[in-house]
């Protein structure tokens, strides 16, 4: 009762898909852009990454290792790690992050500092600042939120949880108990 033996099946039971021809071997590279054409935007040596986690690849941390030193500053998009040392000021949209027994000597400006190592300079912008166990913060520090572990240490003027607008707008935005008072005897009378 073998069906596989029987004459004739094998055409009909044929895929239509085996007449096509095999694709090309992987060991092949493929062909290199001509020097008269310009390379695509996008192109990149390596086709096995689908687009969105190339994107993703691009915006990835800048490390300075713990067994360099650096003066200077740094400006651009992205996270930047610091495990080294590092003079000159750091001027992020992304986060900062400074390692156990890394040093930055220098302003900050950072969407998210968290602090493990020393910093001897001001934080002068930041939405959320994290300072560890093994943190030493000297200068000043102004953030929309602040968390602090303890054994953190701390030697400046610190202004957390305040808006970037000036006082008088921000008072506007909210009415005084005075204000208020006056407001619920108009709608009584």
């Amino acid at each position: 009762m073998a069906i596989f033996n029987q004459p004739g099946s094998a055409k009909k039971d044929t895929p239509s898909f085996a007449n096509e021809p095999a694709p090309p071997a992987r060991d092949n590279p493929p062909p290199a852009p001509s020097a008269s054409a310009p390379a695509p935007a996008d192109f990149r040596p390596s086709q096995s990454a689908p687009p969105r986690a190339a994107a993703q690849s691009e915006a990835s941390e800048s490390l300075i290792a713990s067994n360099l030193t650096i003066e200077g500053k740094i400006e651009g998009t992205g996270d930047v790690r610091i495990a080294g040392k590092f003079k000159g000021d750091v001027n992020v949209q992304g986060n900062l992050s400074i390692e156990r027994g890394a040093k930055l000597t220098g302003g900050v400006r950072a969407d998210k500092v968290v602090v493990a190592g020393d910093l001897e300079g001001n934080i002068e912008s930041a939405k959320r600042v994290e300072l560890l166990d093994s943190s030493a913060l000297t200068g000043d520090l102004k953030a929309g939120t602040l968390t602090v572990a303890s054994g953190a240490k701390i030697r400046g003027h610190i202004e957390c949880g305040w808006e970037d607008a000036p006082a008088s707008a921000r008072d506007k935005g909210t009415p005084s108990a005075k204000d208020a008072k006056a407001d619920r005897e108009a709608v009584a009378s």
